[in-house]
């Protein structure tokens, strides 16, 4: 039998019955009833204050992995979607062509290729794709590298929230791609798609300055910033390779100050994050209710199927 709220329950009993302590007994009872808490809309404040991971101390030790999916067919492999990975330390971007049915396996294989042959391995990866493919990716990831090493990986990009509008951005800029330059021929007459225009989007966007740090994500990376097709043609070409004292100076105050904005940037995100989120109420090994909202491997109604069953809390 349900109850319109505790208030009507309570005057409802109070026109029928009485007995010692009812009151009491019936708020409790109404505030732990386990089919309420499953089946009702859930009001207020999330649960949940925002959580740093760990801030990274050089490029590519802390990245971000996202898809963009359902692209128009292109290249000679015909893909369909985009891995995007974020340096989480410099914001560069990689931008990867590849299928939206590919596998853990094949996702393991295209970062080995592109990031782990030329960054290294990544001491934390964030990631909005299931656990399962989370800990797929992982496992082909040790088969590759014959190692135990232990890694780590947040589930949810809104961790920090940094990588964020700058994947929204490229996503915003291929669907565009997709959109109105479907395809396009070159003077030659040469045809290409989004895939072969795809470095001309990932050059500008790694040397323009970042909002974060200040600097262009190329200059935090390496030091120094690419030569772009319009620098050839300036007739004073300024060298690029200064003294080697000058250089080293030159990118450890761009990564000091890249480090000093993440910072700064990731106290503004944990606020305003913070104004609709709370601190849980409840205590270690508590009986709790958990979510499914990112499971899709569940059945029963879907209304009912929010929340399960209870299980104990834990950190």
């Amino acid at each position: 039998m349900g109850n319109m709220s505790e208030d009507r329950t309570k005057e409802r009993i109070a026109s029928t019955a009485w007995w010692p302590k009812w009151e009491q007994e019936l708020s409790e009872y109404i505030n732990t009833c386990e089919r309420c808490q499953k089946a009702n809309r859930k009001h207020g404040k999330n649960y949940g204050l925002l959580q740093h991971i760990e801030e990274p101390k050089h490029p590519w030790e802390t990245i971000n992995m996202d898809w963009v999916t359902v692209l128009v067919p292109g290249g000679k492999e015909n893909y369909n979607a985009c891995l995007m990975i974020v340096d989480m330390f410099s914001k560069s971007m990689r931008c990867l062509p590849c299928h939206k049915e590919n596998t853990a396996m094949d996702t393991a294989l295209l970062f080995w290729n592109n990031i782990i042959s030329t960054y290294g391995v990544p001491k934390i990866i964030i990631s909005d794709r299931d656990p399962k493919f989370t800990s797929e990716f992982w496992n082909n990831l040790y088969d590759m590298l014959n190692t135990n090493l232990s890694f780590s990986t947040a589930y949810n990009p809104k961790t920090d929230g940094l990588a964020e509008r700058m994947i929204q951005t490229m996503e915003d800029i291929l669907r565009r791609f997709c959109a109105y330059c479907m395809e396009y021929k070159d003077h030659e007459g040469y045809t290409h798609d989004w895939v072969t225009l795809l470095p001309s989007v990932q050059l500008p966007y790694n040397t323009s300055q970042h909002s974060t740090t200040g600097k262009t994500p190329a200059l935090v990376e390496k030091g120094w910033n690419p030569l772009l097709p319009v620098d050839h043609l300036k007739k004073n070409l300024l060298t690029i390779h200064p003294k080697a004292k000058d250089f080293h100076e030159m990118w450890k105050r761009a990564c000091d100050t890249g480090s000093k904005f993440i910072a700064e940037e990731k106290e503004y995100n944990k606020q305003r994050w913070d104004k609709t989120h709370m601190e849980p109420d409840f205590k270690e090994w508590d009986q709790v209710l958990v979510s499914t909202l990112q499971f899709n491997n569940l059945k029963g109604p879907k209304k009912m199927r929010n929340f399960p069953g209870s299980t104990q809390y834990f950190q």
